[in-house]
């Protein structure tokens, strides 16, 4: 979830079974505040469907918080994957990765700052660029952003 929807740590941490548009895959994350954190919507990849689907069927269907885990193992798994793996991967870094593979893909920066939930800088961004959830998951999509290809 983290390497394909490029959210931060604690928005996927906190998210609840209401923030997702199982339909379109598409991540609506509680509002931040600040002036640089805008609530925009993020979306995850097939790949992440896939694995929230056999998470998901481990546990109670009836429990609103998507993931159902503590801090204290939420970090025993970073952990864990350190040292089978010998790869610091973190949800910082997944969230780095995602906003260089989609530049790489060729999505505007303006649209990689709005699925990471970052305001857009530049005027042209701001007042002219079309950030409605249809467009978001149109530019989304046409990535075709992958992880394990």
């Amino acid at each position: 979830m983290y390497a394909t929807s490029g959210l931060r740590k604690r928005e996927v941490f906190s998210l609840i079974k209401d923030d997702i548009d199982w339909e379109r895959r598409m991540i609506m994350p509680k509002s931040r505040s600040g002036a640089t954190k805008r609530r925009w919507v993020s979306f995850y990849n097939v790949e992440s469907e896939e694995a929230m689907k056999e998470y998901l069927a481990t546990g109670e269907d009836n429990l609103p918080k998507l993931f159902r885990i503590s801090d204290h193992t939420f970090v025993r798994i970073w952990k864990a994957a350190y040292e089978k793996t010998g790869v610091k991967v973190t949800p910082q870094v997944l969230r780095e990765w995602f906003c260089d593979e989609m530049g790489r893909l060729g999505v505007p920066d303006r649209y990689v700052d709005a699925f990471c939930g970052r305001a857009p800088k530049a005027v042209l961004a701001r007042r002219y660029s079309d950030f409605s959830p249809e467009k978001l998951k149109e530019i989304y999509d046409k990535a075709n952003l992958r992880v394990l290809d």
